[in-house]
């Protein structure tokens, strides 16, 4: 698999270079995409776990709003 392609802008020169990732931005490229992936699903499992809690309570959001605030 090739790597993905950068572009890297000289603002001075205004020369603006494509090239492959270095093995290092790749790596990190990477995590990056798995840390977001993480989040999200931890985001999905959290609102998962808020909807079943107002169903268990009777209420819906906006009725739960009013309550905390």
């Amino acid at each position: 698999m090739t790597k993905p392609i950068i572009k890297i802008h000289n603002c001075e020169t205004n020369e603006v270079v494509e090239q492959e990732m270095t093995n290092a931005q790749f790596a990190q490229h990477k995590q990056d995409i798995a840390d977001a992936e993480a989040a999200k699903a931890e985001w999905e499992s959290r609102a998962e776990a808020k909807a079943a809690l107002l169903k268990r309570l009777g209420i819906t959001a906006d009725e739960a709003k009013l309550l905390l605030a």
